[in-house]
């Protein structure tokens, strides 16, 4: 797919997104890959990334309901596309493929 590259990051938030799902907002991703990759980040990085995947149109959002927790605030929620999972398809298709060609005496040292 042309004009599909994203960064690593870009990947890790997109892959937290599905991974986090149907609670897939700011804080929760942050949580998610802090305890699920020991990846620190900024809740401002987290959006600013969010906004990137939402333009390319790789996920969409949405609020979700109030709660009393959040004091009455809403949570935007966020939910990978077809496209989104497209690309996800290609990334992962991409390093198996560059995983099987590696030779096994290279990975032995």
């Amino acid at each position: 797919m042309k004009g599909t590259n994203i960064g690593e990051f870009e990947e890790l938030v997109l892959l937290m997104v599905g991974v986090t799902y149907p609670e897939a907002y700011g804080v929760g991703i942050k949580k998610a890959l802090l305890e699920r990759m020991g990846r620190k980040s900024t809740l401002s990085a987290i959006h600013a990334v969010l906004q990137r995947l939402q333009e390319k149109g790789f996920v969409t959002s949405e609020f979700g309901e109030s709660t009393s927790v959040r004091g009455g605030k809403r949570k935007k929620l966020f939910q990978i596309t077809a496209k989104g999972s497209r690309v996800l398809s290609e990334i992962r298709e991409t390093r198996n493929q560059l995983w099987n060609e590696i030779p096994k005496i290279a990975l032995s040292n």
